[in-house]
This record gives structure tokens, sequence and C-alpha cells, in this order.
């Protein structure tokens, strides 16, 4: 009799390889997390969740974004912004990211990632990662600052 086992999911996988208990905040946590397209702070994950657990504390969040970035399921996204931004390991990506409405989009720049690097680093030491942060002004907060210009009339 053949029995089909399912595979362990990614964060099963690095829990029990990492000797961390799968609790259910955490399954959840992971799925909000892998879910979002936004790149949550902690503080709107822990908005997002509280409709599944209402007992669940900011700590709780913020203790598992630092657990899930230790064990490489997550990324926290580097902001000009106060309140840090988090997503989940994906794929190899970047970040676009607008100064007026905050917004993140991920993405791809093979002949970045493919560059040689200045022969200054190599003798610094060992590069274990790189990411391009590029910031401007999206399209839609443009087009919106262009309509609430006044016409000069002269």
């Amino acid at each position: 009799m053949r029995t089909d086992r399912k595979k362990p999911s990614m964060i099963e996988a690095v829990c029990k390889q990492a000797g961390l208990r799968l609790t259910t905040q955490r399954l959840e946590i992971f799925r909000e997390l892998t879910a979002a397209t936004d790149h949550p702070s902690a503080e709107a994950l822990h908005q997002r969740l509280l409709a599944k657990f209402p007992t669940i504390s900011p700590d709780t969040v913020y203790r598992t974004l630092g657990t899930f970035i230790q064990h490489g399921l997550a990324h926290k996204v580097e902001t000009i912004e106060s309140q840090a931004r988090f997503e989940a390991c994906k794929t190899r990506h970047h970040h676009l990211i607008c100064k007026s409405c905050k917004e993140i989009l991920d993405f791809e720049w093979m002949s970045f990632d493919a560059a040689l690097l200045p022969a200054q680093l190599a003798a610094w030491g060992r590069v274990e990662n790189r990411n391009a942060i590029v910031y401007g002004i999206c399209r839609k907060c443009e087009e919106s600052k262009e309509l609430k210009t006044p016409i000069r009339k002269e």
C-alpha cells in the first residue's frame, strides 16, 4: 500500500531545521506576509492578523518577523521611512519606491546582479549581498500633482 506524504512547506522545513516550533501564529504571519504585495510594515501585518487572532500582540509580530529574517524566510526592505517594511523571500529582485505615496514595487535587474564589483570591494572582504533601491515619484502621484497645481493666469 502506497502512502502519499505531503511535502513540507518551506516554513515547516526551516522551522524544523532551526528547532523552532511551528505555531499557528507563526504560520499565519508567514501566510499573510507571503500573500502581501504591498511590503507591509509590522503594524500593518498586525492589523490584518487581528481578525483571525484578536489577542495577537504587536510584539509577537515583531519578534516573529525578526525570526523569519534570521532564518531566511523574510527580508526587511530598506526604505527612508521610519517604519520598516517586510516581504517574504521569493525570487531575487530589487525595489522601486515612490517618495510620495511610499508604494514599493519589485523589479528584476539581471545586468546589475551580474555586474563585476569594483576591485576595492574584493580587497575589503567578501560581499554577500547587493540590492538596488531606486527612489522616484510614481506616475499616479505625478498625475495627481499635476491636477492639483493651479493654472497660472497671466
